[in-house]
Parts: structure tokens; sequence; C-alpha cells
């Protein structure tokens, strides 16, 4: 099988070089003023960051890609839209199988990491014939973080870096894999969603199957339930999740803090701009495209 490694370099340094790049304006005007160390120093991180993201994409450049309508019969952009029925028959199907056999989350993020990206590249492989090799590392920071209150992780597109800004229970293992799709290239968010789904629903790993099948079930709910928190805990309660998953979906979709409920719709609805932007449907491409997808693909819609 043809093998390719994109070096993901940026992945191995102590300090993101996107915010390397942010914040190298701001140290260099504190430490050095208007000089030329200053100016030295933000050079420096600019070519860091060029670097890096340069090299990157001169390899993905040979990478194959996933083609979805050829594989799955099904635009991931525009899948048909299934009743609330078949929606709801989904998630009460998804409950029952979770409620059979719970796993809690004891891997550490640095072995559930490599073991997921194994997964994944292995099920790439089998799609594409092609051997996918990039970095498992992951960052538990990035500016990102102050920017988007609302997300649970971040991807650099150009230079590969991925982090998980918070512990995300039984969704952890299908969030790392939805980053690191996009570390191999699939920058669309649905398409992320998708593969990272696939690659560990039957992947044989229960805790990693887990956190595909409560991605899943999440998806569902939220869309149910119009995307208010309310109705969605109320869903969880009229499908008779166990406890220890209720709790933990209840988690996902929690009462907003002052920070966030400020910063929060504002963000959102310019990163829903940005992926309308990019020939994407919106945020909605998280939940609704997903699942729509999901159920398209199977013949159940």
């Amino acid at each position: 099988m043809e093998r390719l490694r994109i070096p993901n370099l940026a992945t191995y340094l102590p300090i993101a070089p996107s915010d390397l790049l942010l914040a190298a304006p701001v140290a260099a005007r504190f430490l050095f003023g208007a000089t030329p160390a200053g100016r030295a120093l933000q050079v420096g991180a600019v070519g860091v960051y060029a670097g890096s993201a340069a090299l990157d994409w001169a390899f993905r450049a040979d990478a194959k890609r996933v083609d979805f309508e050829a594989v799955f019969g099904v635009d991931p952009l525009a899948p048909p839209e299934p009743t609330a029925s078949s929606r709801r028959a989904d998630a009460e199907r998804l409950a029952e199988a979770l409620n059979g056999g719970y796993r809690p989350m004891k891997i550490p993020r640095r072995e559930l990491a490599a073991e997921v990206d194994r997964h994944l590249t292995e099920f790439l492989a089998e799609l594409t014939g092609q051997w996918l090799e990039t970095s498992a590392e992951v960052r538990s920071y990035m500016l990102a973080q102050v920017v988007f209150p609302f997300a649970l992780g971040a991807a650099d597109p150009l230079t590969g870096d991925v982090a998980i800004f918070k512990s995300v229970g039984v969704f952890e293992p299908h969030v790392i894999a939805h980053e690191f799709c996009h570390r191999k290239g699939y920058l669309k968010e649905v398409e992320a969603q998708i593969l990272a789904y696939l690659a560990l629903a039957g992947c044989g790993d229960p805790v990693l199957e887990q956190s595909a099948f409560c991605e899943r079930l999440d998806r569902q709910l939220w869309v149910l339930a119009g995307r208010k928190a309310d109705r969605y805990n109320e869903l969880l309660v009229e499908i008779g999740l166990r406890e220890e998953l209720r709790t933990g979906l209840e988690r996902r979709h929690p009462s907003e803090d002052a920070y966030a409920s400020l910063v929060g719709p504002l963000m959102k609805g310019m990163y829903d701009a940005r992926m309308k932007i990019t020939g994407q449907n919106g945020l909605s491409d998280y939940d609704e495209g997903f699942t729509n997808f999901l159920l398209a693909a199977e013949g159940t819609a």
C-alpha cells in the first residue's frame, strides 16, 4: 500500500505556532518596543508558522481523498432530509445500544489520541488505498479557546495543530478523531464529522464505539430539540438513556457563563458565515448535515 507521511512539525513545538504568531506583536512591543529586536521576534514568529504550514501543505497535496459520493452514494453537503420519526427512531435505537454496555472513560489523552489516530488511519486507508500518517499530538490550550468559548476543540488547517480545550468525557475520542480528520486534510466540518464517526463506530474498541454512538445520539437529539437545551434534556429522559451517559450529554449543552453568553452568539454567527463562504452549509453541518448523511447512507432516511 502507498504510504504518505505529513510532517506536522508544528504539533511537536511547546507552543502552538498560531499562538506565537498572534502573541508575537504584543510580546515584541512589551519586551523590546519598536526596535530591531522586536521586529526580529515578529519576523521569526511568522517564519516558524509559514515554514511549518508550507511544508505540510506540500506533502498534503499528494494525499488521496475519500470520494464520498462514490463510496457512500450521498453528497455530504446535500443529503436528503429524513422525517422526524426516522430521526427519533434512530435516537431510540442508539440509546438502547448504549444502555447495554456503558464504558467509563479512563484512558489518558495521549494514549487515547494515538489509538484514535491508528483507527482513523486504518479506516481511511481502506477507502483510499493510501496509508496517510500524521502526528497524534494534542494540545490542551490554544488562543482560539478565548475567541470561540463554545468550541470543544480546534484545528489549525495550515499547520495541523490540534487542541482539545476541556475534558469532554465520553465524547473525547470522537472530538479527537474529528480534529485529526482536519489534520489529514478534510477541512469541511461535515466530512470530518462523518469520517470520525465511521472510523470509530466499527473499530471494535467498545470505548471508541461508545463515543461515536454518543456523538450521533447527541446530534440527533439536538436537532429534534430545535437546538434548545431544555427540550434536549427532556428528550434524554424520554428515550430512557442511562444516568451515567445522560449526565455526560447534559454537560454538552450547559447554561453559558457571562463571557460565553456575550461572546458566543457573536462568534457563532461569524463562524457560521465563514463556513458558508467556504462552501459549507454553516453550523448545521455539525448536527443536521452529519446525521442526515448517516441516515441516507444507511438507507433509513
